[in-house]
């Protein structure tokens, strides 16, 4: 089974929600089957979510998992029963949560689907990672919304 990260700013327009169907079902068909692997955090990872959730009701040969930085009460509310959190992150401090669950996810992923916009932030570093590591990166802010 193959598995897709995702990496966006939290400020993502809306607009790229159509780019963000387009190119995962692009991925679904493509693949025999696919972990997607989703933040909670910012509105790309919101953004994901929802479409993931459409699309589950059509392909049934995908899995989505919600992978939380922290556990704290606004994680009780998310959108799928399958909640991921990665082992070890309970002793790292607040500050570095974040940080901790992308290299974690980074780590299971044979694909990343970005939309990193300017050269800085979480989301950029992440992206330039994953690059290095020759993992496909289909990076949305290089397309047309």
């Amino acid at each position: 089974m193959k598995v897709c990260t995702f990496f966006g700013h939290r400020d993502t327009p809306e607009s790229v929600m159509v780019l963000i169907r387009e190119v995962l079902i692009e991925l679904i068909e493509h693949e025999k089957s696919v972990r997607f692997l989703v933040g909670s955090e910012g509105s790309f990872d919101k953004m994901v979510t929802k479409v993931l959730k459409e699309l589950m009701s059509v392909y049934r040969n995908i899995e989505c998992d919600i992978v939380v930085a922290y556990l704290d009460g606004k994680n009780r509310e998310l959108l799928f029963e399958n909640t991921v959190f990665p082992e070890g992150l309970e002793c790292v401090p607040k500050k570095f949560a974040i940080e901790y669950r992308n290299r974690w996810m980074l780590k299971q992923s044979d694909y990343i689907v970005a939309y990193v916009n300017r050269p800085f932030g979480g989301a950029a570093k992440f992206v330039e990672l994953a690059e290095k590591q020759n993992i496909t990166v289909i990076n949305l802010a290089k397309q047309k919304t």
